[in-house]
Formats: C-alpha cells, structure tokens, sequence
C-alpha cells in the first residue's frame, strides 16, 4: 500500500525509519521541474509491531482532540474497504447520504455513518467523527462572526507584517458556484504551522494582544460558512522558502463515509541551488494526498493548485472556502449580488415599528446595518486599526468608524472591578446619547475585548418608560474572558459585576442628562432621614450609602456626591473633582461624616440634630454651587448672543462691499468694452490714410517717369 502524510485523529503509534524521495511536478504546467534529491527520513505509524507498553502509553494519549501523524495506509483505499478495521478509516456498511447544502440540516443522517469503531491490535483507540466539523460550527449562530474569526487570524499577522487583508467572491471552477475568499500578506505557516492550524486546539499564539487563543476558530469558523476549505500558505524565513496546501473538507469525508477526520496536505519547498520546487515527505505521501486534492478541492490538476500562489506573494495565506451553505429558499447565505461592493447576509432588513417619520433613521443607522452588511459589521470589528493595516472589501478599503463618534454629552466613567478584595483591572467607558436622540430607540454597550468587539449594542436595560433610550457606550474589557466563538462573555462574577454596573451607569446617566434631548427630568425621591441604607434599585432613584471604603468628594456640578475608591467619572465638559476628574454620583448623605458626628455629639438629644445639619449643608452648598454655575453658563451664553450679532453684522457688511465691488467690476466693464470699440475704429482710419498716401505716391512717381 502507498505511505501517505495526514492529519489524523487517531492516537499517534509506534514511528518507524522510511525513505523518501521527491517526485516531479506534471509535465507542461507551470515550466518548472522538481529535481530529484533525498529529503529526510520521517517516522512512520506501525502499528502492528507495538508491545503492549507502548499502545498503553498511546491509550493514555487518545484523549487528544487531535495529533500530527502519518500513516502506513492509504486513505483513498481504505476508505474504501468498508471490512478493513485496521486502516486510517472506515465506512459503514450503509451508504451515507448526499450532504445537505442547509448547515443547520447538514448534520442529520439516516442510518448510521460511520458508526463502527476502527480496532488495531485489538485496543480501542477514540476518533474525532467528520460529524463533529458541523456540530463544532455551530458555535457560530451568525455567519458574519464566522468571518469575523478568520479576519481575526490576519489582523494578529499584523505583527508579522501583515499590511492588508482581502474579503472577496470568488468562483469554484469546477461548476462556477461562488465562494468566498479570504487572503492577507502575513508571516505565512511553513508545514508544522499549517498541520498546527489544521489540528484542534492548538493555539502557538503567545502574544497577550493576540486576539485568537483557543486554537479552534478557523475550524469553527469555515465549516459554518461552507462544507469545504481549502488553504494555501507560503512561508519565507532565514531557511527556506516553502508553500503548503492543506484541505478541509466536510463533502469527502461524509460522502466517502470515514469515520474520523483526515485533511490532506501537500508541501513544497524552494531550492535555492537550481530555483525548483521540491516535495517534501516523499512521492508516496505527495502522490496520494495530491490524488485526494485533485478530486475534493475545486482545481482538478496541480499546475491549477500551483496557480493559486501567484498573487500571494513571498509570504502571505489565502483561504478559499466553498460549496457555501444555503438558505431554506435555495438561495446562497451569503448574498454576493444584492450590493457589488458589499456582502450581506440574504433576508430583508429587520423592521422597525416606531413613528413614521423616525423609521427611516432607525432602519438606516448603523446599529440595525451591521446585522446584514459585513462592510458595515467590519467597520466597527475592531476599536483601533492601525494606518498601516487595511481591511479590502470586495476590492474597496472597508471605512473604520468609530462608534464614540456617534455620540453627543459625551462622559468617561473610570471603572475597576474588584474580586477577592484586589483589582482585577480597569476600564473606562465612554457614554453618550446618540446624536440622533431621542428619534431612535437604540441603546447599549458596545464591548470589546483586546480591540475586537464582542457585544455590540448590548441591552444591560430593558426600559418601558423611555429610561435608557438612546444611551449608548463603548468600553474595552480585558479582564473577562469571551466564549469561543466571540459572540458572548463567559458568564464569571466579574462579567455579572460589569453588567450591574454597566446597568447602574445607564440609568444614572439617563437621571442626570435626558432632559438634554427633551425629556422631562423626573423629580428623584429624598429618602427619610431615619433610614440609614436603602439599596439601589432599578426603577428607582434611592441611592444606598455606600460604606466605610467611599470617600468624599467634591465637584463643581455636583458637591456632597459619593465617590467608590475604586471608580469615578470622567465628563468631558462638566463638573471637576478636586483632583480634576469629576465623579461618580452616588447620593447626598454621606454616612461616615454622620457617624462622625453622632460620636463627637455623645448625647441622643444631639444625634437628630447632627444627622440633620450635614444634610441640610450639603443640600444649601449644592443649590448654590448650581447656582453659580448658572450665572456663569448664562454669561457665556450672553456672550455668544453678542459675539453673535457682531458676526452677524460683519456678515452684512460684507455682503454690502460684495455688491459695491459687484457694481464697480460691471463699471468697468462696460468702459473697456467701449474703449475696445474706439480703438477698432483708430485703426481702421489709420489704414486708410495710409493707403491713399501710397496710391498718391505712385500717381506722383508714374508722373514723373512720363
């Protein structure tokens, strides 16, 4: 039987020595030979010579989600020897069905594919089923997280200087289906890399701003746009210079019905001596994995596959994912014609009950887009960009935008999550109304993690009196941890302890700001001074006195609040504290001043008395603090109204000079139009005298001659 290269999801077995040999490339392809020379030996499974120690240790071992091997059979063959218990897979005894174009449909099966477990030796070794492929992908509920993941792949090749990454259509040759291209000029996977990107749950990603680390996200996220993928990769280092081609593909492994998960990869690499590709593992590896390429991938011959790395240059990847899933109507899921410049999602824009005259802004605004346009979805992907990188949508840069931009009364509120009694970390908030409040019934938090966005618009409120609506803001939280598929936040005390205050912060600067956009400010609630404590509600102003660990703090719009040690607001345009940041507003009694004074006083007749008189205090210093900011914010205003008129009079004095200018230019004009017509007429009398002086000269001159 042939030696073949895969990736297997079996144990790994005893490794043994094998020649290997290059083998040349077809004839008349691309122009370029292979020349023959000795690659290095590589192992080999055996398992039929392993003692009883060693399959015990790969027991142990088959656990693994997957391992990087080889095998000494061949899987064309065995796939199809439906007895063979021994081989790389097998095949049930019934036929298995054709695979659903539908992705939510294509993991049902009548009968049982692959149901037999293969036996080596009589042991028992665990495989990964090709059905896990779909039920993994699931994990993406929406397709547009699922190019979000592999987008996330080329954005942290941005430190192997990657400068652009290209989302595009493109076709598979064999029967002209579009598919969906994915390419970026990164650092490249030599072979390990490619057979490690293959393999689940590997992740080499160390740097702690990589945004990938589970090692799952391109297996998850091809499978859920398409049935097949397959990826090439060139990779240039001080070494070598190689170009590997690995497939995945959903279609061979359930149609040819094996029972675990096998990808196919071929490897080359670059001769510097004569400038000819070289194949590495030997012929037999390299002839059977390409036979199955050739069959599985959209381009049936090798010099079609070579093709594929003409653009990508001396280092990059380029992931072409095919045979697209379908909607339920037929149609392709995602909608490659509706817009030439975009792709979307196949489905009408989601509707929009509201006023007739708000409804066109709230179907158009970018909160509502984003779920159908992968241009506008990718625009908001990520908090930071750097300018050398770009983002290539169907041949045109994707806009970055920033979504702090949208807002108006802007605040930054400093937070610090806390747990086991120390900082987790830090975070500060950008909160606003969006510009086009109170007419959309938007709201929400945009959360990113390590600058991609996870939780766009997420509804911490849920309002039915309009408290809340049209609050909008925007944080980076690094201290939580997202789900797999970078939907969602593993659901941690500290990611409940953000969502509280993410909730308290909405309301709070709903309290303070919503008469800004015309709604009528609500009257809070004074709570009675015999209550020491009441907690914070939400449908409710009462504030809760916070403890000993608060301290007291001063701003000019807002003295006599409380401020926790761990957090406070930051406004762009209001109040300061005395350390020049404005703070969190909390209440208006602050009770460790209280007990301060209930113990100097040290009589109960005093007590009343001096829980009073702080409150009364705070309450008189606030009013005229508000007042004074009053007097001061009216003299701007008056001073804007007289800077105003004097604007407006410069406007027409102006305007007066245009005309008076207007009127000298048509004067003058006029006169050089005139002056044109004297001149005209100067010349043509010069002429004519001077023409009678010539005749009367010739006259003179034939006189005198006769």
């Amino acid at each position: 039987m042939n030696d073949i290269e895969i990736v297997d999801l079996s144990s790994d077995d005893e490794l043994g020595e094998v020649d290997v040999k290059p083998v040349k490339l077809e004839p008349g392809t691309i122009g370029r030979t292979i020349k023959n020379r000795s690659v290095q030996s590589v192992k080999l499974l055996n398992s039929k010579t392993q003692t009883r120690k060693q399959a015990s240790e790969e027991n142990k071992s088959s656990n693994n989600a997957l391992s990087t091997g080889q095998s000494s059979t061949s899987v064309l063959e065995q796939c199809q020897s439906p007895g063979d218990d021994a081989g790389v897979c097998s095949t049930s005894a019934v036929s298995p069905a054709p695979i659903c174009r539908q992705f939510w449909k294509a993991g049902s099966y009548e009968g049982e594919l692959g149901s037999k477990v293969s036996l080596q030796n009589s042991t028992n070794y665990l495989h990964v089923h090709p059905l896990f492929l779909h039920s993994n992908a699931t994990s993406h509920k929406w397709a547009f997280g699922a190019v979000a993941e592999l987008l996330d792949n080329a954005i942290d090749e941005i430190q192997n200087g990657a400068t652009f990454v290209i989302v595009d259509k493109t076709s598979n040759p064999r029967d002209g289906s579009p598919a969906l291209l994915i390419q970026d000029d990164g650092g490249g996977m030599d072979p390990e890399a490619m057979r490690h990107c293959m393999s689940f749950g590997f992740s080499d990603k160390k740097s702690k701003s990589a945004i990938g680390q589970y090692g799952n996200g391109f297996k998850t996220s091809s499978m859920r746009l398409g049935a097949d993928v397959i990826v090439f990769s060139r990779h240039l280092d001080d070494r070598s210079l190689t170009q590997s081609i690995g497939l995945l593909s959903y279609s061979f492994l359930t149609k040819t019905g094996c029972d675990r998960i096998i990808v196919p990869m071929v490897d080359y690499e670059l001769n510097s001596s004569s400038g000819t590709l070289d194949v590495l593992h030997g012929r037999e590896h390299f002839t059977t994995n390409l036979s199955i390429l050739l069959q599985w991938s959209p381009y049936s011959t090798e010099a079609e596959l070579l093709k594929q790395f003409d653009d990508i240059g001396s280092h990059g990847t380029k992931i072409i994912i095919y045979n697209l899933w379908i909607n339920n109507d037929g149609s392709s899921e995602l909608d490659f014609d509706s817009d030439e410049k975009d792709i979307r999602i196949s489905g009408d824009t989601t509707k929009v009950d509201t006023v007739p005259a708000w409804k066109a802004v709230n179907e158009q605004h970018i909160a509502r887009r984003y779920h159908h346009s992968l241009r506008v979805y990718l625009s908001i992907l990520y908090l930071r960009i750097p300018e050398t990188f770009r983002i290539i949508l169907r041949g045109e840069i994707v806009e970055h935008h920033n979504i702090a931009d949208d807002l108006k009364y802007i605040e930054y509120i400093l937070y610090k999550p806390q747990s086991g009694g120390s900082v987790e970390g830090s975070v500060v908030s950008t909160i606003g109304f969006l510009k086009e409040a109170p007419q959309v019934n938007i709201h929400g938090f945009c959360v990113y993690h390590k600058n991609r966005l996870i939780l766009p618009y997420w509804h911490v409120v849920s309002y039915s009196d309009s408290r809340g609506r049209g609050v909008v803001g925007v944080l980076e939280a690094n201290f939580i941890e997202p789900t797999h598929n970078k939907q969602d936040f593993e659901r941690t005390s500290l990611f409940q302890k953000l969502e509280t205050r993410l909730k308290e912060m909405t309301w709070e600067y709903w309290d303070y700001h919503c008469g800004l956009i015309g709604y009528q400010i609500k009257k809070k609630s004074q709570p009675p001074p015999s209550h020491v404590s009441s907690h914070f509600t939400g449908q409710s102003n009462i504030r809760e006195s916070v403890g000993l660990n608060r301290t007291y703090m001063v701003s000019d719009r807002a003295k006599g609040r409380l401020v926790g040690v761990a957090e406070q607001s930051i406004p762009i345009s209001h109040g300061r504290s005395t350390l020049g940041l404005p703070i969190k507003r909390k209440g208006l009694v602050d009770l460790v001043k209280i007990e301060k004074v209930k113990r100097q006083a040290g009589t109960c007749a005093n007590t009343s008395q001096s829980l009073n008189a702080p409150a009364n205090h705070l309450k008189d210093q606030e009013t005229e603090n508000l007042m004074e900011e009053n007097r001061k914010l009216r003299a701007k205003c008056l001073e804007y109204d007289k800077r105003g008129e004097e604007l407006t009079v410069k406007v027409e004095e102006l305007k007066n000079e245009m005309v008076e200018v207007q009127r000298e230019y048509e004067r003058l004009l006029e006169e050089l139009k005139v002056l044109g017509v004297v001149k005209d007429e100067e010349d043509g009398l010069g002429l004519i005298g001077h023409a009678a002086d010539l005749r009367a000269g010739v006259r003179a001159g034939l006189t005198g001659v006769g």
